[in-house]
């Protein structure tokens, strides 16, 4: 595949992403791909479902294994707006997806190279290979906004409750 439909696809994970910027939702988009198709979408919803699972990878993995009726996505590529954490890390393993294409690296909570590197570990009996920065600044860029964003809510709701206290 060439670099345009790379970030063709990875275009289509920060569309994702933006659903759960929307949403309040940390802006994580992920798509998998299959024969050059998206086979199926997932973004960031856990305060919205309430659920720690509620992953933007552990969406997209479930909803393409329900598409295709297989726990195994041998067969699919993954393109996610942010470097999976642990839990998708490994789900990404277990679904022995071979390729994963990330936007950002996350230094706090990367497992695909930044705190750990759970996607290429020998160790396992499958691995991942793994491209980083695919549209980096751009997945970077809505990330930064929404803390930012968040920041300043989390300084009004505070001085809102204090004002009311007083």
């Amino acid at each position: 595949m060439t670099e345009d439909i790379h970030a063709k696809y990875m275009k289509e994970a920060l569309r994702q992403a933006k659903k759960a910027y929307r949403l309040g939702e940390v802006p994580i988009g992920c798509v998998l791909v299959r024969d050059g198709e998206i086979i199926a979408r997932g973004y960031n919803r856990r305060n919205t479902d309430k659920n720690t699972l509620a992953h933007a990878e552990i969406t997209a993995i479930n909803r393409a294994s329900k598409r295709t009726g297989d726990w195994r996505l041998e067969d699919c590529v993954m393109y996610v707006t942010l470097e999976p954490c642990q839990m998708c890390a490994g789900a990404i393993i277990q679904a022995r997806i071979p390729e994963v294409y990330i936007g950002c690296m996350n230094p706090k909570a990367g497992c695909g190279g930044s705190v750990l590197n759970i996607l290429e570990m020998p160790e396992f009996n499958h691995q991942a290979i793994v491209h980083r920065g695919l549209l980096e600044d751009a997945c970077s860029a809505m990330l930064k906004l929404f803390f930012k964003e968040l920041r300043v809510r989390n300084k009004l709701e505070k001085e809102s409750a204090v004002d009311k206290a007083e």
